[in-house]
């Protein structure tokens, strides 16, 4: 694979301080068709860029005055006794340790230096696909995809965990390669290649899954891959109704069952109606049939997911004792005034007979 990272030259006969120049390469293809393998992915070197903290030492100690620290601005440059500006932005620690050690051999006699990362700078990755809030995150320097996937709250219910696409910039003009990463193998076996370290402009895709497995779904919701809980309103013929907090994934029984249970002689069990809101602003219901020893399943005892609704709506008893509660409300009022007017005209009598 070609590394564009290392593909700088200096120039020859170079008067001073000046960016690097590129050697002739192959025009950069889409990003769509260069895909990465994981050794390569991991082959990648680390490249500087605004905000990196550098030291500079020199071997000589005759020019131990010129020791120092120094960051680089936003620009890409930053200012190095005797030599001024210079560009170090794309730059591998390698590389930028040959540019400086050039610049200086027209200098000094002995120009050899080493040059040390100290400080890097914190890593901004988009998060986009099936993640409950995508978007771009300021990352800690050397973050991961699942590190970054957390911040963006966890997958949804509809992640593919198994099909997560990673792109990073290959080179100063744009071009960007792709590697598909794994984190079922991850969380399953244990394989840590499918977590590698986040560059600066990297991009996390999470899939959409055609056909989301309902125990895939609930093994993730175990995982730190998923939100750390979700809420869920159950409202109708159950003994705590309102808003719960659950587990990511739970299914539609638990969260039942954790609202206290179906009052059973009220309830409708055969018409448990579920409401989702779905990103697009459209709202889905469905009908499920209650019962007890229920598996998971997208068709019987669905994953349930951050903000969704379950009514459980009441029978013809229910109804019934609905109807007359409705009933009994308004001539418990009558009844209390009646009885307030009685209590009244029994005090008023009492007074005239006293006089």
């Amino acid at each position: 694979m070609l590394r564009v990272q290392d593909n700088y030259a200096l120039p020859a006969g170079s008067p001073g301080p000046v960016l690097l120049e590129r050697r002739q390469v192959p025009r950069p293809i889409p990003s769509s068709e260069r895909s990465l393998s994981l050794p390569e992915l991991y082959s990648d070197l680390y490249t500087l860029g605004p905000g990196d903290g550098l030291q500079l030492n020199f071997l000589d100690p005759e020019a131990k005055s010129l020791n120092g620290t120094f960051g680089i601005l936003a620009d890409g440059t930053t200012t190095l006794p005797l030599v001024g500006s210079v560009q170090l932005i794309g730059l591998t620690i390698g590389q930028a340790t040959r540019w400086l050690t050039s610049l200086y051999s027209k200098q000094l006699v002995r120009p050899q230096l080493t040059l040390t990362l100290t400080t890097p700078r914190p890593v901004k990755v988009t998060i986009v696909g099936e993640v409950t809030r995508p978007g771009l995150y300021p990352l800690g320097s050397f973050s991961n995809p699942v590190e970054a996937i957390q911040t963006a709250g966890g997958v949804t219910l509809n992640a593919d965990v198994r099909n997560i696409h990673l792109r990073r910039l290959a080179g100063p003009a744009g071009a960007q390669k792709e590697t598909t990463l794994n984190l079922a193998d991850l969380f399953t076996n244990g394989n840590q290649l499918q977590n590698p370290v986040l560059f600066d402009g990297d991009t996390i895709i999470v899939s959409r899954a055609l056909q989301p497995v309902p125990e895939e779904v609930l093994a993730i919701g175990q995982t730190n891959l998923a939100p750390l809980s979700i809420n869920v309103t159950v409202i109708g013929e159950v003994k705590a109704p309102g808003t719960v907090a659950l587990p990511a994934n739970t299914p539609l029984i638990e969260a039942l069952f954790r609202s206290g249970g179906l009052i059973r002689r009220r309830a409708q069990v055969n018409r448990i109606e579920l409401v989702r809101f779905n990103r697009n602003g459209t709202t889905t219901r469905q009908i499920f049939a209650y019962k007890d020893d229920l598996p998971v399943s997208n068709l019987t005892n669905p994953p349930l997911r951050n903000g969704d609704t379950i009514i459980v709506r009441s029978n013809l008893y229910g109804k019934a004792l609905n109807l007359l509660n409705d009933i009994s409300e308004p001539l418990g009022a009558v009844n209390t005034v009646l009885n307030y007017a009685n209590t009244w005209n029994y005090w008023k009598n009492n007074n005239n007979n006293g006089r």
